[in-house]
């Protein structure tokens, strides 16, 4: 598996629903993902859960976010062909007037040593 390493520049950003179906993604989103905008409306942001990353990872950002507060993280994504690349998150719920909650997620290059350290650390938590 081969993968793509993120320019300096680039933040990948989404938005979804309280469930965590897909509702808005930006350019960097879907030139990372491989997907087009039309493959990611209305899909589960899961998809591109890497087989690598623990349960346990996405059991704190759901947990801290339901919460209310803000998750930050490092994640390990699959692509549409099979690649991956690596993040560093930023998940915060937002509460419209009429209560709908959506969550908003910003994502940025993490260092190589970021990368190595988090890598280790999630191939224990299998």
């Amino acid at each position: 598996m081969r993968e793509i390493e993120m320019d300096e520049t680039s933040l990948i950003i989404s938005e979804t629903d309280a469930r965590g179906v897909i509702t808005f993604a930006n350019d960097d989103f879907l030139r990372y993902s491989g997907y087009g905008w039309e493959e990611l409306l209305g899909k589960p942001h899961n998809i591109l859960r890497h087989p690598d990353m623990p349960k346990a990872a996405f059991k704190d950002l759901w947990d801290t976010i339901k919460k209310g507060a803000t998750w930050n993280g490092f994640v390990k994504n699959r692509t549409k062909h099979g690649e991956y690349y690596w993040v560093y998150a930023t998940v915060s719920p937002i509460t419209f007037e009429n209560g709908e909650t959506r969550y908003l997620s910003l994502r940025r290059k993490p260092t190589r040593q970021e990368i190595a350290k988090y890598d280790a650390l999630y191939k224990t938590m299998h």
